[in-house]
């Protein structure tokens, strides 16, 4: 207010002029002659802000502040304020934006401004049709209090959608066989896989190297069998998608399955399918470029999935007609073509829930538990009508 009133002599005893003291104050010419109406008229009286003691029109109520925040503190205090945002929009039918939530969190201590990001980087371009190209993924976390698991997830870089995700001890050749297994069977064959260099997708000759595409693993050996392009990637920043994916899966999960009271694993995969996979992809999927499906559907009638989407290692029958796998003596049953397979050469399947099958060439010899236990003739057809 004083730095005014000397321009305003200076402006008076034309000094300067009204460009040259408005330029000072940092306001327009028009701004200034305002002002010198008002001060003239009122003094110093007439240069105080009167919209700074008015009230917004659209302000919110003390009141309904104070609820949104006691809701915060009593059953989310630990959320992100997306995930907060989520709760208080679609659970407890709270109306205001997602900008205001999170101002009035900032203003009352509950979080703290982010800092500024970086120089943008431009992310690559999604693939235009879902089915053209799927990211699977694992990530250890402590998921449930006490408890590490790996989450594997396969999702669709179009959508974003999650067409599968579950928890297990440790990622492995059979989770991944076990996700593309439940996309495959829904959905269909998809055109191309993206996927990180770890030892059960691809061969890599030296570490932190190129893979080795001649020498593919059990899980490149079954996406040579079904057409499906595999491609790796060579950093985390190559993975953003899936990474980002996982970033927002750390901090909702955990959190969610406490709210449910889950902490075993079979209980939270169940939930994870029936309840978290469908929210989660109403709230996290894009539409896609393109309409239309590149998914192919699986109609290879004469072709068991289950029996490409497997470790498959070949074995010699020995002298009494048993084979042995990995630590297990697997006893071929008497067959109606042939006494025995004594020095034959044959295949051991071992399916992603641990249960093996032997064929000799592409028949099927028996089946048997993931003990090692022969399966009868009746339970493998009680087991193919289930």
């Amino acid at each position: 207010m004083m730095r005014f009133e000397e321009l305003y002599v200076s402006w008076t005893e034309r000094r300067l002029t009204q460009a040259e003291a408005a330029r000072i104050l940092g306001v327009t010419d028009r701004s200034f002659r305002r002002q010198c109406r008002a001060y003239e008229k009122e003094g110093r009286a007439g240069l105080y802000d009167a919209r700074l003691e008015r009230v917004a029109h659209n302000a919110a109520p003390v009141d309904e502040v104070m609820e949104m925040l006691a809701l915060f503190d009593t059953r989310y205090p630990d959320f992100t304020t997306a995930h907060f945002f989520d709760k208080y929009r679609y659970e407890h039918g709270g109306q205001r934006c997602y900008t205001w939530v999170k101002t009035k969190l900032q203003e009352h201590g509950r979080r703290k401004k982010a800092k500024k990001r970086g120089a943008h980087r431009c992310k690559r371009e999604r693939a235009p049709m879902q089915g053209m190209m799927l990211h699977q993924d694992g990530s250890t976390h402590e998921w449930v209090e006490g408890q590490i698991w790996d989450l594997i997830v396969t999702m669709d870089d179009a959508s974003n959608e999650i067409y599968s995700g579950f928890f297990v001890e440790e990622e492995g050749t059979n989770s991944s066989f076990r996700g593309l297994y439940e996309v495959i069977s829904e959905h269909g064959l998809c055109c191309s896989l993206y996927t990180d260099r770890g030892s059960h997708y691809w061969t890599t000759p030296k570490v932190g190297g190129k893979v080795d595409k001649d020498n593919p693993t059990q899980f490149g050996r079954a996406m040579g069998q079904l057409g499906i392009e595999m491609i790796p990637a060579y950093s985390p920043e190559a993975r953003g998608r899936s990474e980002r994916m996982f970033g927002t899966l750390q901090g909702r999960l955990p959190k969610e399955l406490a709210l449910a009271n889950i902490t075993d694993k079979s209980v939270a995969n169940k939930w994870l399918k029936e309840v978290y996979w469908p929210r989660h992809n109403a709230r996290f999927a894009v539409k896609p470029a393109d309409a239309e499906s590149a998914f192919v559907p699986w109609l290879n009638s004469g072709m068991n999935l289950h029996d490409i989407l497997c470790i498959q290692e070949q074995r010699t029958v020995a002298k009494d007609n048993t084979v042995s796998y990995q630590g297990k003596i697997l006893q071929i049953p008497k067959q109606k073509d042939r006494c025995h397979y004594i020095k034959a050469k044959v295949r051991v399947h071992e399916y992603y829930d641990g249960t093996l099958a032997i064929f000799y060439g592409p028949r099927l010899l028996a089946r048997y538990y993931a003990d090692g236990k022969l399966v009868s003739t009746s339970e493998r057809k009680e087991l193919a009508a289930a």
